[in-house]
């Protein structure tokens, strides 16, 4: 190759190094999503259900932590889902003090799925609970009973049963009082929830989800965005 030809070649080279690969990095840099974490952002207990843990919530915690919550805001919580849920409802309070004095918030999210939007709606509606919750979730939560809880004789599940005193009493006047936003997601293919309808709340943004497993609820990557949109909002 002539010599000049060469220097030439080279100069293009670097040219192009030092322009369009950093244009391609500012645009991959443009296209990835921002995070959805903001300094104001609440931190979340998340509330399990019937005969399940803290576990439960590993993948909808790991999609957080993806979008920028800190781990400290994320509390994956067990609690004895045998007993009452006016018991685990004075459990959530306390794990909500803690909550927010490790974090330094005023109000905590709720994130629940079945069972666990009992004890911690009886909380927020009767316990003082509201003041200190920004937004509250059920997905696939029995908060008009379950004809599935006839078959078992937990407190708790005694509980869930359709025209229990504990529902009776929880679902009296305002079923979403002022001061807390409240969603629920329900859908038409959880087998654990009789009626569908079950889920729905007065006064609640309430979504329809697609075909979805009860357990599957907490792991639908559609949900999840929607929860965490309306949490965040």
């Amino acid at each position: 190759m002539n010599k000049n030809l060469l220097v030439i070649a080279v100069a293009s080279t670097l040219l192009w190094l030092v322009t369009a690969v950093p244009a391609d990095a500012a645009e991959d840099a443009a296209a990835a999503p921002a995070s959805s974490f903001r300094p104001g952002s609440n931190p979340i207990l998340f509330v399990h259900g019937y005969s399940s843990s803290g576990s439960y919530w590993n993948t909808m915690a790991d999609r957080f932590r993806a979008d920028g919550w800190p781990s400290t805001h994320l509390r994956q919580w067990s609690y004895d889902w045998r007993q009452s849920n006016a018991t685990t409802a004075r459990e959530v309070a306390a794990e909500v003090d803690r909550l927010l004095a490790g974090t330094g918030a005023s109000r905590v999210d709720v994130v629940t799925h079945s069972m666990g939007g009992l004890s911690s709606r009886h909380w927020t509606k009767s316990l003082g609970g509201g003041g200190k919750t920004d937004a509250w979730v059920s997905l696939g939560g029995p908060n008009h009973g379950t004809d599935a809880a006839n078959s078992c004789y937990d407190t708790s599940c005694t509980e869930m049963r359709i025209g229990s005193a504990f529902l009776t009493a929880l679902n009296s006047g305002d079923e979403t009082p002022e001061g807390t936003r409240h969603a629920t997601w329900w859908s038409p293919c959880d087998t654990f929830i009789n009626p569908d309808s079950s889920v729905a709340l007065s006064g609640a943004a309430n979504t329809r989800t697609a075909c979805l497993g009860h357990s599957a609820l907490g792991s639908d990557p559609v949900v999840y965005g929607q929860v965490r949109d309306f949490v965040n909002a």
